[in-house]
């Protein structure tokens, strides 16, 4: 399954740098453009960190006494709201506040920059929210950190305000609402998407593999020609990026970290065959002998300089090898779906969402907000003036989306995103992906089989969700 290749504009090349992966942590995605009071006492106290608070959202947005909701927006109050977000380079932020203050005259937005680095903001985010802090408002979330953030207290659930106002959430990619999805209610509502993606030589691959065994025959027989020394790059390194390329293995091959009520089920013969594929291709004589250092720059800057005839890495790149400034093989590059296993082709999802601080003194105007930046105005704008991947599937026929970006008209890159797998969907998430992180270096390195990786990983991941 081909995807031709599509120069995007210089929007995306924008926001799609920083989408190095959209992994969250102070790993894959260091660089992602990273998203963005009044006088009285918060609405509610948030939970103890760690207990799933049963009601949240929903005492703070209703006063089950007198039935009346606190701050109806639209009421003609003045509010200002705070929204938090990392570096936009692309200027979509400033374009999409002024539409929606255009349309709400109420409410007036402030812009809160957080740190670029997604580790950074998630630890800033935590201090403030566990405090109390009601500062912010609005903000947008790593697609990673919904699950952490609904247990620990700190954001509102949000479905009596998508149920209230008839949002559709069958329109969104179902991987970007699952990522939002913690203990059968949502917490955090879908802004933009990603995906993985297999790049190729085009000048010395006719059709690209479909499945991972063909990969690593072209890999071997093409690794040469062209000047290209190695056949295939991937991210390999101890560090977020290496649990997303393990994911889509395991996606491929039928294999999940964890099942929809927090089992842990990775011990499965689809899990180990997952794993020994990765490991066939790391240890192969195709790649960098010093793959496991290999990270999403490491992977962009070997394919520009014309050293590989495949790599695996976001969108993002698909920019960079157009750009004759600092590309060698511009006009010689076109990317595919990720090949696939017994079940299928799966690529790792990466993304941000939006949510709302639970300290927020002003809820209902803070969901306005929400639900226009992840409508379908706000997503257009975002798409347009960002550069950024919809989540809503209907903006990828929408004439302007797609020429603003060829890579949104291209009907496979869609398939990529709707069939985009999550990484697993945990409070605790960053234990489980220091831990998957150890055991897979492991694993490629030659240390352990994937049989004892993935027993290591179900022991440890289960003793961490019993703390």
């Amino acid at each position: 399954m081909q995807l031709r290749r599509r120069m995007l504009t210089s929007a995306i090349a924008l926001s799609m740098v920083g989408l190095l992966a959209a992994c969250g942590g102070d790993n894959a995605e260091n660089t992602t453009p990273t998203n963005d009071g009044g006088t009285n006492e918060p609405v509610n106290e948030p939970a103890d960190n760690g207990e799933a608070n049963a009601n949240n959202g929903n005492d703070a947005n209703m006063n089950e006494e007198n039935g009346e909701m606190n701050d109806a927006a639209g009421d003609g109050e003045q509010v200002t709201l705070t929204y938090a977000r990392g570096l936009d380079a692309t200027g979509a932020t400033e374009v999409l506040i002024e539409a929606f203050e255009e349309q709400n005259p109420n409410i007036t937005v402030e812009f809160r920059e957080m740190p670029a680095d997604t580790g950074a903001s998630r630890d800033q985010y935590v201090t403030e929210f566990s405090a109390g802090d009601n500062s912010i408002d609005v903000f947008d979330a790593d697609v990673i950190w919904p699950a952490e953030f609904a247990q620990a207290g700190y954001v509102y659930e949000l479905d009596r305000f998508i149920e209230r106002d008839g949002i559709d959430m069958s329109e969104y990619f179902e991987g970007t609402v699952d990522s939002g999805t913690f203990d059968g209610r949502l917490w955090a509502m879908p802004k933009f998407t990603d995906a993985g993606l297999l790049y190729y030589r085009s000048d010395i691959v006719d059709t690209p593999p479909a499945t991972w065994d063909e990969l690593i025959e072209m890999a071997g027989q093409f690794a040469g020609e062209e000047g290209t020394e190695f056949g295939y790059l991937m991210q390999a390194n101890q560090y977020e990026g290496l649990v997303v390329n393990a994911i889509e293995f395991m996606g491929a091959y039928g294999a999940e970290v964890l099942d929809a009520d927090q089992n842990v089920t990775i011990n499965s013969p689809e899990a180990v065959a997952a794993i020994e594929k990765m490991m066939e291709i790391a240890q192969s004589d195709f790649v960098p002998s010093n793959i496991l250092n290999f990270d999403e720059p490491a992977t962009h800057t070997a394919f520009l300089e014309g050293q590989a005839v495949f790599a695996r890495n976001w969108p993002y790149m698909q920019a960079m090898t157009e750009d004759e400034g600092q590309s060698q093989v511009v006009g010689n590059v076109d990317f595919a779906l990720l090949p696939a296993g017994d079940a299928g082709s799966a690529a790792g999802l990466g993304g941000w969402m939006t949510m709302i601080n639970r300290n927020s003194e002003h809820p209902e105007e803070a969901w306005e907000l929400v639900k226009f930046m992840t409508g379908p105005e706000g997503q257009k704008i975002t798409a347009i003036d960002g550069g950024s991947a919809p989540t809503l599937r209907a903006l990828y026929d929408d004439e302007e989306v797609q020429n603003a970006a060829p890579l949104f008209a291209n009907e496979e890159f869609v398939s990529t995103l709707e069939n985009a797998v999550p990484r697993p969907v945990s409070p605790i998430y960053p234990q489980i992906s220091d831990i998957m992180q150890i055991e897979l270096s492991r694993a490629l390195a030659g240390e352990i089989t994937a049989q004892e990786a993935v027993e290591n990983m179900e022991q440890q991941i289960e003793a961490a969700l019993a703390e």
